[in-house]
C-alpha cells in the first residue's frame, strides 16, 4: 500500500504533518477527513522516505509514547471506537516501528482481545505498569482518564530521569577532555621534549622521568590500553548482572557524599509517583507495588518494596515496613502512614513525588556546584604537572650553566 506524506490543520488551528497509508490519494483525503486533519500538502512518499524498516528493528521513543497516549485518550473520550482511533493513530504515527505495533494491537483488539491483553504483544514499548493501567481503565470504564493519568506520569519520570541524566553529564565530559588531553600529551608532546632533554644528556627529574615511562608505555603498548578498558566495561557490565553485585553497587551509590542524595530523592519520587498513579487508577495495593519494586531502577529500593509487599499480605500497613527497610527517609514513612489512616493515600504519595521531584532538581544543582570546582582543579592540576614536568631539566640545565 503507497505512503502518502502530508501537511495540514487540526480541528483546532495547530499546524500538523505526518504519513499515512492509502491505496490512492481519494482514500488518503478520506482517511486525513476521519482524522479532522484539513490538508494542505499530500503527495506520494518517495523511495528514500518510504518506510523500509523491518519488523523488531529500531524502538519507541518516550516522547511518541506520551504523544499517542494523550491522543487516544481524546479521541476514546469524544467517543469513537477503540478499534478506530488505532487505526487512526497507527496512520499518523511518525515512527515506522510504532506504526506497525499499533497496527499489530488493532488487528488484535479486532480479533475480540481487550486492549491491555494487546498491548503485551510489545512489552518493549508498553511496560507492565503501562498494560496494568490501561487494564484497570477498561474494568472501571474510565479508559481515557487512566491514559491522561498515564501520558502525565510518563512525562514527569522523563524529566526526573533527564535531570539525574544532567547532573552526570558533566562530570562526564570533564573527565573525557581530561584523558583526550593527557593522551595527546603523553603521546605527541612529551616525546618532542625527551628529545631534547637525550640531546642535553642530564638526568632527569623524578616528575619529569615519570611522564618520559608514561609516554614510551603508551606509545608501545597502546593496544593493552584499549584492550585493558574493554575489558573493564564486558567485565563491569557481566557483573553487574549479579543481583549481589547490583545490590552492593546500588548501596554504595545511595551513601555516596552528594550522589547519594540525588540517588535516593530521585527513588523516593519515581516509586511514589508510581504508586500513586496506580492506586488511584484502582489498581490492587499487592499488583501495584509488585510493579512499583521492578520499576524502582534501585536493587535497594526493589528489595525493601518487595518485604513491604510480603508484609502487606500478611495484614501490615504500608508505612510499618517501609520505616523498618530504613531506605526511605523518615518524613515519607510518616506521611504515607497519614495517607493510610485518612483513605488519601494516593494524594499523600502524589505529594510526597512533587515534593521530592522538586528536592531531586535542587539535588542535581547541589551535585554540579559540589563537581564544577573539584573538575576544574582536576583538569588544571594535570596540565599544570604537565608543564612543571616538563620545564624542570631545563629550569635544572640552566642553574648548572648559569653556576
Amino acid at each position: 500500500m503507497p505512503t502518502w506524506m502530508y501537511e495540514g490543520k487540526t480541528a483546532n488551528g495547530q499546524m500538523k504533518k505526518g504519513r499515512i497509508d492509502a491505496d490512492s490519494e481519494e482514500a488518503a483525503h478520506s482517511k486525513l477527513r476521519q482524522m479532522q486533519i484539513t490538508p494542505s500538502s499530500l503527495k506520494k512518499a518517495g523511495l528514500l522516505q518510504a518506510d523500509l524498516a523491518l519488523p523488531g528493528m529500531g524502538g519507541v521513543a518516550k516522547k511518541d509514547l506520551v504523544i499517542f497516549t494523550r491522543q487516544f485518550a481524546t479521541m476514546i473520550d469524544s467517543g469513537l471506537p477503540l478499534v478506530q482511533c488505532l487505526d487512526i493513530q497507527a496512520e499518523q504515527a511518525a515512527n515506522p516501528q510504532f506504526r506497525k505495533e499499533l497496527t499489530v494491537i488493532k488487528e488484535t483488539v479486532e480479533g475480540g482481545a481487550t486492549f491491555a491483553d494487546a498491548l503485551r504483544k510489545f512489552p518493549k514499548t508498553f511496560d507492565e505498569l503501562y498494560i496494568n493501567l490501561v487494564s484497570a481503565g477498561e474494568i472501571g470504564g474510565i479508559l481515557d482518564t487512566i491514559l491522561n493519568r498515564l501520558a502525565a506520569y510518563i512525562e514527569k519520570n522523563q524529566k526526573l530521569k533527564g535531570q539525574v541524566k544532567g547532573a552526570m553529564t558533566y562530570p562526564a565530559v570533564v573527565l573525557v577532555v581530561t584523558i583526550g588531553c593527557v593522551t595527546l600529551l603523553l603521546v605527541k608532546v612529551v616525546p618532542m621534549f625527551n628529545q631534547v632533554f637525550t640531546e642535553m644528556g642530564t638526568e632527569l627529574p623524578l616528575p619529569t622521568q615519570i611522564l618520559v615511562d608514561a609516554s614510551e608505555w603508551l606509545q608501545s603498548y597502546f593496544y593493552l590500553l584499549i584492550v585493558g578498558i574493554i575489558g573493564l566495561i564486558v567485565g563491569y557490565k557481566t557483573a553487574i548482572k549479579s543481583a549481589k553485585v547490583r545490590h552492593v553497587r546500588d548501596k554504595i551509590m545511595m551513601k555516596a557524599p552528594v550522589l547519594g542524595d540525588l540517588v535516593v530523592k530521585s527513588s523516593v519520587a519515581r516509586f511514589c509517583r508510581t504508586l500513586g498513579t496506580m492506586i488511584s487508577s484502582g489498581v490492587p495495593i499487592l499488583d501495584a507495588l509488585e510493579i512499583c519494586s521492578k520499576t524502582a531502577g534501585n536493587s535497594v529500593i526493589e528489595q525493601a518494596v518487595m518485604q513491604t509487599r510480603d508484609s502487606i499480605s500478611e495484614g501490615r500497613t504500608i508505612a510499618e515496613p517501609l520505616a523498618e527497610a530504613k531506605v526511605f527517609p523518615q518524613m515519607v514513612c510518616q506521611m504515607i502512614s497519614v495517607g493510610e489512616a485518612t483513605g488519601a493515600l494516593d494524594t499523600m504519595l502524589s505529594k510526597i513525588a512533587d515534593f521530592y521531584e522538586d528536592e531531586t532538581e535542587a539535588a542535581v544543582g547541589a551535585l554540579t556546584s559540589a563537581l564544577e570546582p573539584i573538575m576544574l582543579v582536576g583538569l588544571g592540576g594535570t596540565v599544570g604537572f604537565f608543564v612543571v614536568a616538563m620545564y624542570l631539566p631545563i629550569f635544572k640545565a640552566a642553574a648548572v650553566i648559569g653556576g
